[in-house]
């Protein structure tokens, strides 16, 4: 199996320094059931922590942006994220952010979202990840989007731009 053939990947930023709040780019879940958010960070400052939220809208402009809850986070966190084997899988109250007081370590955090979480009946079908403002030191971060299990069988996925 190959991912590209089987996935839609689609960054949602490129690696930029945290210290500016980072919006994600739409992505739409109407031609998928499922979509990986992937926040990856290098090493931060004690006190900068990150806080990542999950936006939904009805289009690509935003429009009736709204919270997207969710429950569980799957970690790999530490000093050196490359020596962490297995994800941590963390659970929490429904909430539209998730975040921890170890901005100084490494990240990757990943939510998995299924389309059916959304407000499909009133037209939600985008959505966005949104990195806070750190504070005063630098720490680079990205999002990436992985969407799976395509609506319908084609030869490659579809947009979901």
């Amino acid at each position: 199996m190959k991912l590209v053939e089987q996935a839609q990947i689609v960054a949602g930023f490129v690696p930029l320094d945290l210290q500016t709040q980072r919006d994600g780019d739409w992505v739409r879940l109407r031609d998928f059931n499922h979509l990986t958010v992937i926040f990856f960070k290098g090493t931060g400052t004690d006190g900068d922590d990150p806080v990542l939220t999950l936006q939904q809208a009805t289009d690509n402009a935003g429009t009736g942006a709204k919270a997207l809850l969710f429950t569980e986070i799957w970690r790999k966190q530490g000093a050196d994220v490359h020596a962490i084997g297995q994800f941590t899988r963390t659970t929490q109250a429904p909430a539209a952010s998730y975040t921890n007081s170890d901005g100084h370590q490494q990240a990757l955090w990943i939510v998995e979202i299924d389309a059916d979480m959304l407000d499909v009946n009133h037209g939600y079908q985008y959505v966005r990840a949104v990195l806070n403002d750190t504070g005063t030191h630098p720490q680079l971060g990205c999002v990436l989007y992985v969407l799976t299990e395509p609506r319908y069988a084609e030869a490659t996925p579809p947009s979901a731009l």
